[in-house]
């Protein structure tokens, strides 16, 4: 692309540049973005708590006279006045901030009232506006009430070809009572609706004394959909007083019993905010990866109203146990934020109490009282002198008709004669004949006189802050009639009920618990039978060809299961989540991270003991507390770690009465010593047990010296032997042992 040279300065830059900084040119302009996001976009205004685009929605169905006695209109209509005369922005915008004025669940009192779909609480989106009609609510004329008796000042359009209010001035706490949202440059706001009658009340008690306590009227936020607030009245009052902070709010849920004992929850409420659709797939979720094994079932049953069906696994669920855990993971309960930051009377933007808030709209109705009362003088003054002049006219009447007859010009003549104003004379010349009656002059008598009384009532109210006050509760003790507690719109949704937080459910409470029988093979293959099976049982004892049992044992679900391999570490793997007993089961390699090449020592319920025995094939071990071998990742946790070219060899459980411990080698010498030798840690290499100048450890087992020391006698007769005098077996921890008792097994294993 060529440049004219004509353009061009003597040095060859283009004749309009000017050499800028980048960085002071660029921070320039953004400052200038920021600061029109701010006050002209994000923000609401503390007095009508509305941001542009929703003023000027209002503003143009106020021109269609889309008032609640009239009929709908196209909401393609409206959106397409205020895209054209106040709001040059795009159309899907402004559509968006109508639709959500006429949201029942978004808004605690809907301004817009619409016809067609404008959208649900499950997360649909509103029809095209070339489908939908609207028309003002009756909140929303409250709100704009005085607007045509210079309540406010008026600006021009971003054309100059129209006017629009800057601010509405209705006597209707909006912004505390809607809310708002809004995310600005550097800072955002978020102001949950409220009760329009509380704000009232507390307004007329500010009015009375400026330093009075809000809380006292006003006991939390009110929302469309109802729900619980369940913070500490401590709590709200802090963030009431800041102007910062969050409410915990949770859904109304009730539990139904069944006839034969069943039972399960209706939510009939959700929290603000919340989509139902979404709030459906999360706790069908936690179904379907199993995060919830207490919950059975969850069904939309919602018609107009809410009612969705929660089912518990089974009917011994205990309900309390299965909210809390509703709440702790799904969205029944969330957290609404509090971040009152608003424009204030100055369009500065600021962090303001509620009670400020509050202070705030309160100064801005008694604003709008004076200019209101000095627009009705105005007008009074004007009309006064219009009725001055018909009176005289009507004192006069032969003379002005003379006057009119013959005088070519008869104003001025008759402003001279009869002392009379310009507009006075105007008017008794644009007179109709019919008003020549004597009636009309005893009528102009009666509308002088009650304008002179209503002038001096305002005047008199103008000069006495005190009448301002008695005024101003007047107009708003008619408004809380309209919005009253005991009224449909009024009655508040939103119950106020303190509750402690989510409790940290546990893994036991959360699984029904069922009896399995746990079976891990030879291979390496784990599966959980359903009930406590028999051992010995042909189906205990069904394996793949050339596997056969390793470990078998009763547990329950709610049980963790302690797994140990031979390089000492330790795996723990929950019971209700074992393959079924059908088939062979599963490799427990895929439920954990063990090594190809690891054999398995140990499996066995973590219940078993509060503390078990370990020992590697050198014949060092430690006692170690059983909650610190369980491992919470797949990867498991290190708890032996034996000496190069040992394995762990085994893991006991300890009975509590537990007071000896018998090792045996693979030497066949058996050695007795006190439990309270043995060191207790929670990870290494431990202690020497016994001492071996061949092979290493074969087995050890902890037992009560009262009891003697028993083992199987092998076959199939089931017997045990026991062992009562151990005195000869009896020696320091360390020591290398004696040979066993006569009839002790030939596989050296307790």
């Amino acid at each position: 692309m060529s440049l004219d040279t004509e353009t061009l300065d003597p040095v060859g830059e283009p004749s309009g540049a000017s050499d800028v900084p980048f960085d002071s040119a660029l921070s320039e302009r953004y400052l200038v973005y920021a600061l029109s996001t701010i006050t002209a976009r994000s923000l609401p205004d503390v007095r009508d708590g509305l941001k542009p685009v929703h003023r000027r929605l209002l503003w143009a169905m106020r021109l269609l006279r889309l008032d609640p006695a009239s009929g709908y209109k196209k909401c393609a209509r409206v959106v397409g006045d205020v895209i054209g005369k106040y709001h040059p922005h795009g159309d899907q915008s402004v559509y968006d901030a109508m639709v959500r004025l006429a949201q029942t669940f978004a808004l605690r009192y809907p301004l817009v009232d619409g016809q067609g779909n404008f959208g649900n609480i499950d997360g649909d989106n509103a029809a095209a506006y070339r489908y939908t009609e609207a028309r003002l609510t009756q909140v929303a004329i409250d709100l704009m009430a005085g607007l045509d008796e210079n309540a406010v000042d008026f600006r021009a359009t971003y054309n100059g070809e129209e006017e629009e209010p800057e601010l509405f001035p209705g006597l209707f706490p909006n912004l505390l009572a809607n809310g708002a949202a809004g995310i600005a440059v550097g800072m955002a706001t978020s102001i949950p609706p409220h009760n329009a009658a509380e704000l009232m009340n507390a307004a007329v008690a500010l009015i009375d004394n400026p330093q009075a306590n809000v809380l006292d009227y006003v006991s939390g936020p009110d929302f469309p959909t109802g729900g619980i607030v369940v913070d500490s009245p401590a709590a709200i009052a802090e963030s009431y007083a800041t102007g910062r902070g969050s409410f915990r709010v949770r859904a109304k849920i009730e539990k139904i019993v069944e006839k034969g004992g069943g039972w399960h929850l209706v939510v009939s409420e959700i929290p603000y905010g919340v989509q139902k659709g979404k709030l459906i797939e999360g706790i069908a979720e936690l179904i379907n990866e199993k995060k919830l094994p207490i919950l059975g079932d969850v069904r939309d049953e919602s018609a107009e109203d809410i009612r969705i069906v929660v089912e518990p696994r089974s009917r011994t669920v205990d309900a309390d146990t299965l909210m809390e855990s509703l709440y702790r993971l799904s969205d029944l309960e969330v957290r609404v934020p509090l971040n009152l930051n608003v424009l204030d009377k100055n369009r500065t933007p600021r962090v303001m109490s509620l009670a400020e808030a509050l202070a705030a709209w309160v100064e801005h109705q008694f604003v709008v009282l004076r200019r209101k009362s000095e627009h009705r003088l105005d007008k009074i003054a004007d009309r006064l002198e219009l009725v001055g002049g018909y009176i005289i006219a009507f004192l006069n009447l032969d003379r002005v008709i003379e006057i009119i007859r013959t005088e070519d010009e008869p104003k001025p003549v008759m402003m001279a004669e009869f002392a009379l104003t310009d507009r006075q004379a105007e008017a008794i010349l644009n007179m109709r004949l019919r008003s020549l009656r004597r009636l009309e002059e005893m009528e102009l008598r009666r509308e002088q006189d009650a304008l002179l009384k209503e002038q001096a009532e305002l005047e008199t109210l103008l000069s006495s802050d005190a009448r301002q006050r008695t005024r101003m509760k007047r107009d708003l003790a008619k408004m809380i009639e309209r919005y009253g507690l005991d009224t449909p719109l009024g009655a508040r949704r939103t119950a106020i009920r303190e509750a402690g937080p989510t409790r940290e459910i546990p893994l036991e409470a959360m699984i029904e618990r069922e009896p399995i029988t746990v079976i891990l093979s030879q291979r390496g293959w784990i599966r959980a039978m359903k009930g406590h099976v028999e051992l010995a049982s042909a189906d205990t004892a069904k394996f793949k060809e050339g596997d056969g049992p390793l470990f078998a044992f009763h547990a329950q679900t709610t049980d963790k299961l302690l797994l140990a391999a031979d390089n000492g570490r330790f795996y723990t793997l929950g019971g209700d989540k074992l393959p079924g007993g059908r088939g062979f089961g599963e490799p427990v390699r895929l439920m954990v991270d063990l090594e190809g090449e690891r054999h398995i020592v140990a499996l066995l319920p973590a219940s078993a003991s509060e503390k078990l025995l370990v020992a590697a094939s050198d014949g060092r071990g430690f006692v170690v507390k059983t909650e610190d071998v369980v491992a919470e990742t797949r990867k498991g946790k290190q708890v032996v770690t034996p000496r190069p070219g040992a394995q762990l060899k085994l893991v006991r459980p300890i009975a509590p009465e537990d007071d000896m411990v018998a090792a045996i080698g693979d030497n066949r010498k058996m050695l007795v010593f006190p439990l309270s030798e043995v060191a207790e840690l929670a990870r290494g290499q431990g202690v020497q047990l016994q001492r071996y100048r061949d092979g290493g450890l074969s087995d050890a087992k902890s037992f009560r010296m009262a009891d003697g020391l028993s083992w199987a006698m092998g076959g199939e007769t089931g017997r045990t032997r026991t062992e009562a005098d151990l005195t000869p077996w009896r020696a320091a921890r360390g020591a290398a042992g004696r040979m066993p008792p006569t009839g002790f097994p030939r596989d050296n294993r307790f």
